[in-house]
């Protein structure tokens, strides 16, 4: 989630630029998406662009990280992960953000370059870390917890499903944290 910066506060040509990349690669593809529309957006030289990034898969890499933050997500688990994932996929907070991390992902999948790049995000910061955490078949686990949230993801932000609209504390989240405690191993399913 990427809000708008404070107009007051300066920011670095490196800030500007991946701003501009950020709501570039939310309204466009990756295919579609050139270097010299960022760096006129971020204002700047492209080659600006390519000494602070150094190419387009790396600046992807650096916009989607930004947008969709998994660092913090990760971090923010504590003792139930299942509920602080449910909560966080649900939080308020994505209907102020100006990108949606789906708008992003959405719009690079049938790029191979960008999937390559979506595919090192997801492994390396959402599976691996959330793996650390678990138990038995961690890293398979965690892979489906992240194919649940992006499912989820996909079908709430980008096809608007009215039945997974409902916003954080009821039903909806509650059956996520639910599905999610039992793909993570957290509690035994019912049967």
């Amino acid at each position: 989630m990427t809000k708008t910066r404070d107009s007051s506060a300066p920011a670095s040509g490196r800030e500007r630029i991946l701003e501009a990349a950020v709501a570039r690669f939310s309204r466009q593809s990756y295919d579609q998406t050139g270097l010299r529309e960022i760096a006129a957006d971020a204002d700047v030289d492209v080659a600006y662009v390519h000494r602070c990034f150094g190419s387009k898969e790396q600046l992807f890499h650096a916009a989607l990280k930004r947008a969709v933050q998994t660092e913090k997500v990760i971090n923010d688990l504590g003792a139930d992960p299942a509920g602080m994932l449910a909560a966080h996929v649900l939080s308020d907070s994505k209907a102020d953000a100006e990108v949606r991390p789906m708008d992003i992902l959405i719009r690079s999948l049938t790029s191979p370059k960008a999937a390559a790049v979506l595919r090192t995000v997801v492994i390396e910061d959402f599976v691996t870390p959330l793996g650390a955490q678990l138990d038995t078949n961690a890293t398979q686990r965690a892979a489906l917890a992240a194919a649940l949230l992006m499912g989820l993801g996909i079908l709430r932000d980008v096809l608007e499903l009215p039945a997974l609209t409902e916003g954080p504390g009821g039903a909806l989240e509650r059956s996520l944290a639910d599905t999610l405690a039992v793909v993570l191993g957290q509690t035994k399913p019912e049967i």
